[in-house]
């Protein structure tokens, strides 16, 4: 890749806003008509007085989140409007970012998990019958949230926050991600021009802040005392930059709380509609966890046999990857395979076209977790595949995702069957995270056994 703008062309400009005027209903759809139009070329979105580029192809990905990644930094869209809620650090940028990367990375590693797996296994079970009630409707969404934000509470973050404080979390991470989502489709509107759902996000900030900041001085008291815990808030409390305030702790907690929750609860939300619907792939994956769980509870041991429910998990987040959309702002003047990027300049990147991309998957929009059977990875390339993003700034959980989501399901599945009460498809709505549409209702029934 050229890093010269001397030979380079102007991209192509597809007319977004009328996109968005034909599917306001839901957005995303002309994001997606923008992907099936560009083709894996590096095009244009005239937004008015915002043109962001827009980056599908495999190479171009490898480009921005590898090649010269530190030119391309997360600010302006998306991350503008959600800096209230995840501060600086580990979702920032420099020197802040490079920091508190070191300090979080080692508590999410495989093998740091893989001693925890016991522990999640018997906290998810205790949720799974605490939340679910077999034979009334519930909620999915809500469901799937509540189970999620009380595994990630109490594994990683202490005991020591109440039920109560728990409850008030989930729906504050959530108003967090959903309510400022007009944003992201007005990104040239000035941050101090009041917009629908800013009050609404205020107040998630807020509510989470009088959460988090009491557990971090909790955490400081223990230390002092010599009483210090083992959880990842003391962990961030012993850091360097501890000592210059709580707010880069909290910023750092909160950040790494809502990608851990919102990344599984979101995915396993689309669980239930794409079982739905593929109710041949949903037989499989029942068969397989009667067969590898049987009668007893899950436990981590279970793991490495449920291999085709690790398939279709792969192939879930293909499909429906929580982070959808990837904006960076270039720093400096750049050419993208021949394409002048100038510096200021917005680049989007998302798991969610690249992923779906004709030149680079066979049957894009088919759900076929064979996809993911062992050895066929080495038929594409590693930037085709990018549902924890990639490069440098690759989310830290991934491994946390496929074993939670695998305890979760199987605890489940290996005794109930899910009857969904939502006709026809579901569709994603416009949020921060690919989120499906709202009211998503099922029932769970007995399995019938043979």
């Amino acid at each position: 890749m050229s890093t010269g703008t001397e030979a380079a062309r102007r991209a192509r400009i597809l007319p977004f806003l009328r996109a968005l005027a034909r599917h306001h209903r839901s957005p995303i759809d002309a994001f997606e008509e923008a992907g099936a139009r560009a083709g894996g070329e590096l095009v244009r979105l005239n937004m008015g007085p915002f043109q962001p580029y827009l980056i599908t192809h495999p190479d171009h990905v490898q480009h921005v989140l590898r090649g010269n990644q530190p030119n391309y930094v997360r600010e302006g869209m998306f991350w503008d409007p959600l800096a209230p809620l995840i501060g600086k650090g580990i979702l920032s940028d420099g020197p802040d970012w490079a920091e508190s990367r070191r300090i979080v990375q080692p508590l999410f590693t495989a093998r740091q998990l893989e001693g925890l797996g016991e522990r999640m296994a018997a906290i998810i079970a205790e949720l799974v019958d605490g939340t679910l009630t077999p034979g009334r409707p519930f909620d999915v969404a809500a469901a799937m949230s509540a189970i999620v934000h009380a595994t990630t509470v109490r594994l990683f973050f202490g005991e020591s926050i109440s039920g109560a404080d728990i409850d008030r979390l989930a729906p504050a991470y959530d108003t967090g991600v959903t309510a400022r989502a007009i944003r992201l489709v007005l990104p040239s509107v000035p941050q101090r021009c009041p917009m629908p759902g800013d009050r609404a996000f205020g107040r998630a900030v807020a509510t989470i802040d009088e959460v988090v900041y009491p557990r971090i001085e909790h955490a400081r008291q223990r230390e002092g005392s010599g009483d210090g815990a083992g959880d990842v808030v003391s962990a961030l409390c012993r850091a360097p930059y501890a000592d210059k305030g709580d707010r880069r702790v909290r910023d750092d907690m909160v950040a790494i709380h809502g990608a851990a929750t919102e990344t599984a609860a979101t995915a396993l939300t689309w669980v239930w509609p794409v079982l739905d619907a593929h109710p041949e792939i949903a037989a499989k994956v029942y068969e397989e966890i009667t067969r590898v769980v049987g009668d007893g509870p899950v436990t981590v041991g279970h793991l490495p046999a449920l291999t085709y429910l690790r398939m279709f998990l792969s192939e879930l987040l293909r499909l429906y990857p929580p982070g959808w959309i990837l904006p960076r702002k270039a720093l400096a003047d750049d050419v993208i395979d021949g394409v002048a990027i100038e510096a200021g300049a917005t680049v989007v990147l998302s798991p969610f076209l690249t992923q779906r991309l004709p030149q680079v998957w066979e049957r894009p929009l088919e759900f076929d977790p064979e996809r993911f059977a062992l050895g066929n990875e080495r038929r594409r390339s590693r930037y085709a595949y990018f549902p924890f993003a990639a490069g440098p700034h690759s989310c830290v959980g991934p491994h946390l995702f496929m074993m939670e989501a695998q305890l979760l399901l199987a605890g489940i599945l290996r005794s109930y069957r899910p009857v969904l009460h939502t006709p026809g498809p579901v569709a994603p709505r416009l949020a921060s995270t690919l989120r499906p549409t709202a009211g998503l209702t099922m029932t769970l029934v007995p399995a019938a056994r043979s």
